[in-house]
Parts: structure tokens; sequence; C-alpha cells
């Protein structure tokens, strides 16, 4: 989820945009829709990267990165959703949250930020899916042929014995 860093929300805009590159006045933005405009935002503009988003939770560490629970949306279900949150119900869209993130804040958290999150991740899902396959790639290294270990350290052990052996 290392891209998420380059994705922000600004506010007062829709949807999401990707950071292309900053400038004296401002950034530069590209949006991650169809149209796929890009624009300047201003200083004055309050822009909000992706990767420093966090939901509120009841947990002692009062918070999970918003990382985390796209992470857990595209692990249980790996496409885009199908709960459109203009059109579903309030229980709906809170019901589908509790089952993402059981324990968030429900004082905190509200619905408005539920389906800001379920649109954030069928954008995501949408337009710029490698952010959830780098995830996959990173949790499975690479393993030798028997020994299970990685390939670099079944490397290594095979040519140190080629020096021996000569």
């Amino acid at each position: 989820m290392e891209l998420l860093k380059e994705v922000a929300h600004i506010s007062g805009k829709g949807g999401l945009f990707r950071i292309i590159k900053p400038t004296r006045s401002g950034v530069i933005v590209e949006s991650l829709d169809e149209a796929k405009g890009r624009s300047v935002v201003g200083a004055n503009s309050r822009v909000s990267i992706l990767k420093e988003i966090s939901v509120y939770t009841d947990s002692k560490e009062g918070a999970t990165a918003l990382a985390d629970v796209l992470s857990a949306i595209h692990e249980k279900y790996g496409k885009p959703l199908e709960i459109n949150p203009k059109t579903a119900s309030e229980t709906a869209v809170a019901g589908f949250f509790a089952e993402i993130v059981p324990d968030y804040d429900r004082d905190r958290v509200y619905l408005s930020d539920m389906k800001k999150i379920i649109t954030w991740y069928n954008t995501l899902i949408s337009h710029l899916p490698e952010i959830f396959e780098k995830k996959a790639e990173e949790a499975e290294p690479l393993r030798g042929p028997e020994t299970g270990e990685s390939e670099s350290a079944a490397g290594r052990e095979t040519g140190d014995q080629e020096i021996e052996e000569k």
C-alpha cells in the first residue's frame, strides 16, 4: 500500500487525485476518474494523503490505518463492491463497515466516513488496482526449491560449494 502516499483527497472536490508533483504555489494533481484531468491545487486547500488517514477504533491503539481497512476489504471481496453508498440504507452501510472493522468507534466514525471509504475503495480498485497487487507481492517471499529458504540464501550456499570443489 506504499502507493497510497501518492493518492489524495481534496476537501471540497469529489473523488481521489494522484499527486503528480509539487509547485511553488501548491501541487499538480490528476483525477483518478474517467476524465483524468490535471489541475493545480493551491497551498490553502486541504489536501489529505490517504496513507496518513486512519479510522477511529475502540482498541487500545485508538485507530487503524486506512491502508489496513482497504486491505481488509480487498482480501474479503477482491473486486469493486456491490454496495452503492449513495443508494444503500444506513443499516446496510454500517453493517458492511462493521464486517470489515468490527471494533470501529461508533461515536466518532460517521456514516459519511463509511460511505467515503467505500467510494474510495471502488475508485482505487477500478483505476489504480496495482495498489492492492503490491501488498500481495510483499507478503510472499521467494522460496528456494526444496529447503524453504529464500532464493538468495540458497544461491549463496550453492555458490560456496562450487568454490570449494574447484
